[in-house]
């Protein structure tokens, strides 16, 4: 089977949740949405390949929805949510959309990122292997340069599943493709109090289920970063407090029965997953396919390693004795924008 067989048979779900907010929100949103498909239709396997292209928004424009589906030279499903649907439920909606009959995967990504020329190609071809994964996680990274590269040994960093041959034991829902009757079975469940730790739950309850995660590395795609401090301080702070929505989940999985009580134990055991995150992204710098930092960039790439994982272990230190805001109301969490017009 060649990827354009695959890709005959595969619908790609774009959502807009990180393009929300601002004083003129839905042009933000649609110009970041007709450059991202813009992109995609010019990919080395096109828009064009696909049997279906899906796009959850709350409020683009007639006009909007034209200039995108003249982009992708090609019909577009536009699925109208609610103001306040998270980015997950916008994903799920997404999928719902999909038509069973002509879709046999489903493949995954955000309107605000940056896919690689071959980014679709790549995420696809191992779905025509004889022995085809379940499920293809692509790498994503933040820009290659010394925040992005010290963010990126935080925020998408991969483990590997000792069990199967290039495996990852997680994902990152803005890069990863179904099989389409898998995520149908598992897809994101609510999770109280949490913003977007979703992606990671359903990670460790495919590695239960047996369900391997194939890792394709050259399936590259960009996010972009925050575009005020202050937002990217919101997302740190956010972060950091679903460690502790987090925490049982990891334990539950990874570590043995007599450190359950970790679960309970208020801030120490978020501080305890934070620290040993920290660990994972220090040795983690120079060694996720980025451009490598030496010398003062690489002092400057620790140093921020370090800052940023400080505000998030205060974000989860202030959760963990009871002082909160990620669950305070699901349109403030769940429509955090990283992308606000100037």
């Amino acid at each position: 089977m060649m990827p354009h067989d695959v890709a005959a048979r595969t619908a790609l779900v774009l959502e807009t949740n990180n393009l929300r907010g601002g004083a003129d929100a839905e042009a933000a949103a649609s110009t970041s949405l007709q450059r991202l498909v813009g992109l995609l239709a010019k990919q080395e396997l096109p828009l064009t390949a696909l049997a279906q292209v899906v796009i959850t928004h709350d409020g683009l424009s007639a006009a909007s929805c034209d200039a995108v589906e003249a982009l992708a030279g090609r019909p577009v499903d536009f699925v109208r949510i609610d103001p306040a649907t998270g980015y997950y439920d916008a994903k799920n909606a997404g999928f719902g959309a999909t038509d069973a009959a002509r879709c046999d995967h489903v493949v995954f990504a955000d309107a605000d990122c940056l896919p690689d020329d071959d980014w679709l190609l790549q995420m696809l071809a191992p779905f025509t292997r004889a022995d085809a994964p379940a499920v293809v996680a692509g790498r994503t990274s933040y820009a290659a340069n010394v925040v992005g590269t010290a963010l990126t040994t935080i925020d998408f960093m991969y483990f590997p599943n000792a069990d199967q041959a290039g495996a990852t034991s997680n994902f990152y829902a803005n890069n990863v493709a179904f099989r389409r009757d898998v995520f149908e079975r598992h897809s994101y469940q609510a999770l109280d109090g949490v913003y977007r730790a979703h992606c990671q739950v359903l990670g460790m309850r495919l590695k239960a289920a047996g369900v391997p995660i194939h890792y394709a590395a050259a399936a590259h795609t960009e996010h972009r970063l925050p575009d005020t401090r202050a937002e990217a301080l919101k997302l740190r702070w956010m972060r950091g407090q679903d460690t502790y929505s987090l925490t049982p989940h990891l334990l539950r999985s990874y570590v043995p029965a007599r450190w359950q009580w970790l679960a309970k134990s208020g801030p120490i055991g978020p501080l305890c997953v934070l620290f040993t995150r920290l660990g994972f992204s220090m040795r983690a710098l120079n060694h996720q396919d980025l451009p490598r930092l030496s010398g003062m960039r690489w002092l400057a790439g620790v140093a921020l390693i370090l800052g940023f994982s400080a505000i998030d272990m205060l974000g989860a230190f202030a959760r963990g004795i009871g002082w909160h805001t990620t669950g305070r109301t699901n349109a403030d969490a769940q429509a955090l924008s990283y992308h606000r017009p100037t």
